[in-house]
């Protein structure tokens, strides 16, 4: 049980570290940090100046703006799409269901750098490059057959009685569906709306080809490290890692091995 214990803690340093670091430079007066040839590994001054200066001299809004955009759109596209499809695929016969599923997952194994440059072509034709929908249609690519497998395992762990019954007591298909269904499978449906949430605020493959005119916060951050501006690069770094700390936390129940893999609790 010692080792166990060791072993989260070390599990915990490693995970912890990067984010103590982003830390220790943001709030730190750069003589100490970016400046220094040895930088100490402690707080030797707080200072709030690398937030203000980045936040009044690079544009950080639009950028957050965009992410914050795309990533929903995507999170609620997935949930519009992945739920009859997550569905039909459950009352399908598992012989069936499961090289589909399969079928879907391949399109996860293809690098997105092979993917997006023909679908940027196309997007310049149909005025879809460097758009809010634009981008949030091509990370669909990936989020959509995850979310599909998610709610496909969600549906298939709820009993077929409690559909026949509510047949039997006279409810239609819609309302079974909004009355009986949706909530029931409603933990699921949340673990597939962050993981499709999560995966759309951090990517950067697609939003690099797809998006460089009006880009994204993660594709702000890289310009931003290219270019030299540390500073703005760690002060938006900060506030890119905010948002998903404050919705695991208040959502980490949702993000458990039953529902990520389909299964809903009883």
């Amino acid at each position: 049980m010692r080792f166990l214990y060791i072993a989260v803690v070390i599990f915990a340093v490693y995970f912890l570290f990067p984010l103590y670091v982003l830390l220790l430079i943001a709030f730190s007066p750069a003589k100490f940090t970016i400046e220094s040839l040895y930088p100490p590994l402690i707080f030797k001054e707080f200072t709030l100046n690398n937030l203000v200066y980045a936040f009044t001299q690079y544009d950080f809004l639009h950028p957050f703006i965009k992410s914050l955009s795309v990533a929903t759109l995507v999170g609620a596209l997935a949930l519009l799409l992945g739920i009859p499809a997550g569905y039909g695929l459950s009352r399908l016969p598992g012989s069936v269901a499961y090289p589909l599923i399969v079928l879907l997952l391949v399109t996860n194994m293809v690098p997105g750098m092979v993917v997006a440059i023909p679908i940027s072509a196309e997007f310049i034709r149909l005025h879809l490059f460097d758009s809010v929908l634009g981008l949030a249609l091509v990370q669909e690519l990936i989020t959509l057959p995850l979310a599909t497998f998610i709610m496909q395992g969600t549906f298939s762990a709820i009993p077929r009685e409690i559909e026949y019954q509510a047949k039997i007591d006279g409810a239609s298909t819609l309302s079974y569906f909004k009355d009986v269904l949706v909530p029931t499978a409603l933990p699921g449906i949340i673990a597939a709306f962050l993981i499709s949430w999560m995966f759309s605020w951090d990517e950067f493959t697609y939003a690099v080809i797809l998006s460089p005119i009006h880009p994204t916060l993660p594709v702000e951050i890289y310009v931003n490290i290219t270019r030299g501006n540390e500073l703005a690069a760690v002060a938006f770094s900060l506030v890119f890692t905010v948002p998903v700390v404050i919705l695991t936390l208040l959502l980490q129940k949702y993000l458990k091995g039953e529902y990520l893999t389909g299964g809903v609790k009883a």
